[in-house]
């Protein structure tokens, strides 16, 4: 489930709106380790991305 949650977020990162959706999704559906491998991931891949910042704030909650 964790390698199909980075393909859906890759897919819809032009979208920042469309991207929180799915990381909201995303937080539900997961194990808590893998929410956690998530978070590592997403620093990663968003860096270069700062219109996904905003939906950082739904990972710190």
């Amino acid at each position: 489930m964790f390698e199909y949650t980075k393909t859906v977020l890759k897919k819809v990162s032009f979208d920042a709106e469309l991207f929180c959706k799915e990381l909201e999704k995303a937080l539900i559906r997961l194990l808590p380790f893998e929410v956690e491998e998530l978070k590592i991931w997403l620093v990663q891949f968003t860096r270069n991305k700062p219109e996904l910042y905003v939906c950082m704030s739904v990972i710190k909650q």
